[in-house]
């Protein structure tokens, strides 16, 4: 369910939109919009996790083995 919302925005960046979003194959400044915001959302998430997993592995300690780590050798049979 879409929930209007009001967004402020710098006068060039609204010129922009206003004369890339058809170019761009948009029907619409609010499909542009909303295709932006979505793509924030993406990165922004991609961001939380790596702070959370870098929060989690300092909780563990910096100290922590590498799962595959004692297998990692030029020869397999010299380990």
């Amino acid at each position: 369910m879409m929930v209007p919302q009001k967004v402020q925005l710098a006068e060039p960046d609204l010129e922009f939109i206003d004369s890339a979003c058809r170019v761009l194959g948009f029907k619409s400044k609010s499909e542009y919009m909303r295709t932006a915001i979505q793509e924030k959302i993406l990165v922004d998430k991609r961001k939380l996790r790596e702070i959370r997993r870098r929060r989690a592995m300092a909780a563990y300690g910096d100290d922590f083995d590498v799962a595959f780590e004692s297998i990692e050798a030029e020869d397999f049979e010299d380990r």
